[in-house]
C-alpha cells in the first residue's frame, strides 16, 4: 500500500503543475497584463523581482492591520453616532419630563391663584354690597332716631 500512494500523489502534483502552468500562461497572455509589462513601471518591476516580492508581501501583510484599523474606525463612528442619538434621546427625555413637571406646577399654581381670586372677589363684593347698599328710608330714619334718642338720654344723664 505504501508503494501505491506515491504514484497517485505524483500524478496529482503533475496535474496541479499543469493547471498552474495554464493559469500563468493565460494570465501572461492577457492584453492588460501585456500592456502593463510593456510600460516603464512593468519593465522596472520585471528587472527587480526582489523589490516586487517585498512590496507584494508588505501589501499582503498590511491588509489585516489596515482592515482592523478601518473596522475600528467604522465601529467607533457608529458608536459615536449611536451615542449621540442616545445622548440626544436622553436630553430630550429629561427636558420633556422637566417641561411636564413645570407645566403641572404652573397648572396647580394657576388653579390656586384663580381660587384665591374668586374667593377674594366674592368676599369683597359681599363687603361692598353690605357697606354701600342703600337701606330703606324708614329703617334708615329709625336707626338715626334711635341713635339720637340714645345720645339724648346719655346727655340728660350727664346733666347737660
Amino acid at each position: 500500500m505504501a508503494e501505491e500512494e506515491p504514484p497517485s500523489v505524483s500524478r496529482d502534483l503533475q496535474e496541479l503543475q499543469r493547471k498552474l502552468g495554464l493559469l500563468l500562461e493565460s494570465f501572461q497572455n492577457n492584453s492588460k497584463v501585456v500592456a502593463f509589462m510593456k510600460s516603464s513601471v512593468g519593465r522596472f518591476l520585471d528587472r527587480h523581482p526582489f523589490l516586487v516580492l517585498t512590496v507584494l508581501m508588505f501589501v499582503t501583510m498590511s491588509a489585516i492591520p489596515v482592515g482592523f484599523f478601518l473596522l475600528i474606525v467604522v465601529l467607533t463612528s457608529l458608536g459615536a453616532l449611536m451615542g449621540a442619538i442616545l445622548l440626544e434621546g436622553l436630553v430630550i427625555s429629561v427636558c420633556g419630563l422637566s417641561l411636564l413637571c413645570i407645566l403641572c406646577g404652573l397648572g396647580f399654581v394657576s388653579l390656586a391663584l384663580s381660587g384665591i381670586a374668586m374667593m377674594s372677589y366674592v368676599v369683597v363684593s359681599c363687603l361692598m354690597s353690605y357697606w354701600f347698599s342703600p337701606r330703606p328710608p324708614t329703617q334708615q330714619h329709625a336707626n338715626i332716631d334711635s341713635q339720637l334718642a340714645m345720645k339724648f338720654t346719655e346727655s340728660e344723664k350727664l346733666g347737660l
